[in-house]
């Protein structure tokens, strides 16, 4: 069975979300769980209902759809964004917002068929990169290898030219660069607060203004606190927040 996909449609204008929601009622795999008449509408529903894609006009009154696009690229689970506008002069714009596709109104049925399977290869490619485990990782200590489970990992750092692994089961070290260990933890949920660090997001404790713009962070079963970039801080915020 085809994956369903839910949608929320936002327009200041009736007649065109009762024109998009007939226009997607003829994909069986399209589920309209809500409509919007607002920027503001459309960032609380996001919030109340989690669609898998939004639906976004750009000329609205109040928040306009780039910035209540803006506001949903914030959120812990971001949507897909679709913006659907009589305006073609905002496109280049609008893909500054992860923007997955930009259609122009009147509606090319042709084309909202693309984007719907553009939309279907994303969230299967999303899904199964959010299913696929990470493996253990191995470290070699004393001639011996060792293999640390990552849900097991608080903190990596790198000093010099060592990288450490903190975990519950103890402290290792590997030549293994930052970068490198990043990308094999990506199934996982450690994110970069730092040029030094990436932490699980899944042990974060508190967060702490330091000086500067800069954030301290503390984790479960550590008390080392860590230093969080000002660069990092607004995305790490989004990332813990609901």
């Amino acid at each position: 069975m085809e994956k369903q996909i839910s949608v929320l449609i936002t327009d200041d204008e009736h007649y065109s979300r009762e024109e998009l929601k007939h226009l997607l009622s003829s994909f069986p795999n399209i589920n309209v769980i809500g409509e919007a008449e607002s920027g503001e509408s459309a960032v609380m529903k996001t919030v109340q209902l989690q669609p898998d894609v939004v639906f976004l006009d750009v000329e609205m009154p109040k928040m306009n759809g780039m910035e209540a696009a803006k506001i949903l690229m914030e959120l812990k689970k971001k949507p897909i964004i679709i913006f659907a506008t009589a305006y073609p002069q905002f496109a280049a714009e609008a893909f500054r917002y992860e923007a997955t596709d930009y259609l122009l109104k009147p509606y090319d049925e042709e084309q909202l068929a693309d984007t719907i399977g553009r939309i279907s290869k994303l969230l299967t490619v999303n899904e199964s990169t959010q299913l696929r485990p990470a493996g253990k990782l191995a470290v070699e200590e004393d001639g011996e290898i060792l293999y640390v489970d990552p849900i097991e990992i608080l903190y990596v750092s790198r000093d010099d030219k060592v990288t450490k692994i903190i975990s519950k089961q103890g402290s290792f070290e590997t030549k293994l660069p930052l970068k490198d260990l990043e990308n094999r933890l990506s199934s996982y949920r450690f994110f970069r607060i730092h040029k030094s660090y990436i932490v699980n997001l899944d042990y974060v404790s508190k967060l702490s203004p330091w000086f500067n713009g800069a954030y301290q962070l503390e984790l479960e079963g550590n008390s080392e606190k860590l230093s969080v970039s000002r660069n990092y801080v607004k995305a790490l915020r989004a990332k813990l927040e609901i």
